[in-house]
């Protein structure tokens, strides 16, 4: 057994899919509604990774949105900010020279979003974004080496790129719905939290299947088992379609309930969106709202 199989079977990744459904129906369905109210909303509120990863984005388009964020809190000041704003490495100056608020910077690297390329590559753009600004860094597994079974390779390329994030967060984005199985997310879960994730994330958002309430569950059972037996807090984050505030409570209800009330803040639980920051309002405020 190498040590791989030795990681896996002792933080138990062999699991059967339908029973995850079903626990995840069962929470979801005892605890949901106790949480779709206004507090949670503006927890979830200030969750969110405001996120603009387009081929389209521009310097002006990121700086009105940057803007937005500095006059959340005179706009709106009963309700709290985002956690952060995401963005393209090409972009995180733009956001560093005009941001005003107390919130992280983070930016996709490594290759996003299919990571098919060089590792030097992959340092050399992790480095760069930390050096314009990035105080959080967000990156994909290898998918293909990982489903081949090339664990040694997922597990280097992650400290290596850990180590050229230097004092900024890295988050690892295990691309869930490439995956497929409870068994593989959880695998990719522990894998990436073994080579130093500071926070754990679903998807890119850039595939037909993202953050779904099957992941996180699967997800945050490996958080927890890392907790319990390492002592240390790993963050989670959801993204991808996660555009309602219905959607964004069943995370949050998934998270209370299977890793606690201590993980329901932004250094621990962030939700990567774009659409979500204007439905919270419109939740919360009980009008239709487009701030964002």
């Amino acid at each position: 057994m190498n040590k791989y199989d030795e990681l896996f079977k002792r933080y138990n990744c062999k699991l059967n899919d339908s029973q995850v459904a079903k626990e995840v129906d069962r929470i979801l369905d005892k605890h949901m509604a106790e949480n779709m109210r206004p507090e949670v909303y503006k927890q979830c509120l200030n969750c969110i990774d405001l996120t603009s990863l387009n081929g389209t984005d521009t310097e002006e388009q990121i700086f009105n949105m940057v803007q937005k964020v500095n006059m959340f809190e005179e706009s709106y000041p009963d309700l709290p900010n985002v956690g952060a704003i995401c963005v393209y490495p090409s972009l995180v100056s733009t956001v560093k020279e005009n941001l005003t608020e107390d919130i992280s910077i983070a930016s996709v690297a490594g290759g996003f979003p299919a990571s098919q390329t060089f590792i030097e590559v992959k340092i050399a753009e992790t480095s760069m974004a930390v050096m314009e600004g990035a105080t959080e860094i967000d990156v994909v597994i290898s998918i293909g080496k990982f489903l081949s079974g090339e664990y040694e390779k997922v597990h280097e390329e992650l400290t290596e790129i850990k180590s050229a994030c230097r004092n900024a967060h890295l988050k690892v984005i295990i691309e869930s719905g490439a995956l497929k199985t409870a068994a593989n997310i959880k695998k990719a879960s522990i894998l990436s939290m073994a080579a130093g994730a500071d926070f754990i994330k679903t998807s890119t958002g850039k595939i037909p299947v993202a953050a779904t309430p099957f992941a996180t569950y699967v997800m945050c059972q490996a958080i927890k088992a890392w907790h319990e037996q390492t002592g240390e807090k790993i963050g989670y984050k959801p993204a991808g379609g996660i555009a309602t505030t219905e959607e964004a409570v069943m995370h949050y209800t998934l998270v209370k309930e299977i890793l606690g009330k201590e993980w329901l803040n932004n250094k621990l639980f962030r939700i990567g969106a774009s659409r979500l920051a204007n439905n919270l309002l419109t939740s919360v405020l009980g009008k239709d709202t487009k701030y964002f």
